[in-house]
């Protein structure tokens, strides 16, 4: 008689495949949190310090050592970016059963897309898009690429923290990328949210909707104006269901996802700066404004000196006309 496995049994026996190898380790597995193209992330505890910590493993098929690599990669990188809007790196090795790793701060919140609920205030929402800003503007500084930027990227912690995630697709400005990162057209990793393009010019890794145009292309000279890009991208998420959005954010938002690179922002601060100064009440790059605007927003932004002044003014008048004679 032919028994069948039930799909619960195969998805306890794929876990049980894909649960790395502790044994030997200072480390003991509690849970996995979650799966990502290349590799699965699982809550451990390091018993030697008494904390749970999040620890990244390969868990793809990688035979010439690709996504090892790029795991490793990734740690460095990351490990080299101390901000506070970026999760830090405690360790890096290779398991037991032979797979890379590296494990960092156990980030406790929720994705910037299942919290933007909770966030229904323009203003709010913008605030948040521009503590996203830093930490991407401190990576270029440096000269990092994040080149997967979305919401889904963005964790949003128990106390306000905002953290830019998942770096595994991060590029040194001017590093060649590590051999073998091309694949097949309209090819996609197990589990994976990014899609990648074989194109002459190399891979084409990130997400659709997110991607600027070079980076669909697969063009092998990526700067920082990609990230802008999906900087405008998140942008346009966080305002999607404003009503009226603003004339002047559609043009920031527009300027940020402009086709052409040269007519987006050439810097991440420049973006935050415009986003800033529409907070602001403060005239913003992206939306040239003629004097009578000008004026009528420097109104705006003083009207209580203004109507101080006048209630002033009205007052000495009325001294004026009715002080006894």
């Amino acid at each position: 008689m032919t028994r069948y496995l039930t799909d619960a049994a195969l998805e306890r026996l794929r876990e049980a495949a894909d649960a790395p190898d502790l044994s030997g380790t200072r480390y003991r597995l509690v849970e996995k949190l979650g799966q990502g193209g290349m590799g699965g992330v699982f809550s451990v505890e390091d018993t030697e310090l008494e904390r749970k910590v999040a620890l990244k493993v390969i868990s793809i098929a990688d035979s010439q050592g690709t996504w090892s690599a790029r795991l490793l990669q990734e740690a460095r990188v990351v490990a080299k970016l101390e901000h506070p809007g970026i999760v830090p790196v405690h360790d890096a090795g290779v398991l037991p059963d032979g797979r890379p790793y590296y494990t960092m701060k156990l980030v406790q919140g929720q994705r910037l897309d299942e919290y933007l609920g909770t966030a229904a205030n323009l203003s709010d929402r913008l605030r948040i898009f521009l503590r996203i800003c830093d930490p991407v503007s401190f990576a270029h500084a440096h000269h990092v690429l994040h080149r997967d930027l979305k919401p889904a990227n963005v964790m949003i912690g128990p106390f306000g923290e905002v953290l830019v995630m998942d770096w595994g697709l991060s590029k040194i400005l001017h590093a060649p990328e590590p051999a073998g990162l091309r694949a097949d057209q309209n090819a996609e990793l197990p589990g994976a949210n990014s899609s990648r393009q074989q194109t002459e010019h190399g891979s084409v890794l990130g997400t659709p909707g997110y991607m600027a145009p070079e980076q669909v292309r697969g063009d092998a000279s990526l700067d920082q104006r990609a990230d802008i890009y999906s900087l405008g991208a998140i942008l346009q998420f966080l305002i999607a269901d404003a009503a009226p959005v603003s004339k002047v954010l559609t043009a920031i938002r527009k300027k940020a996802m402009e086709n052409d690179p040269a007519e987006r922002y050439q810097s991440v601060p420049e973006l935050a700066s415009d986003v800033a100064h529409f907070l602001d009440g403060m005239s913003v790059t992206a939306y040239p404004e003629g004097p009578l605007a000008r004026a009528w927003r420097w109104v705006r932004r003083n009207q209580v000196w203004i109507l101080l002044l006048l209630a002033y003014m009205l007052a000495r008048t009325l001294l004026i006309f009715f002080r006894p004679r």
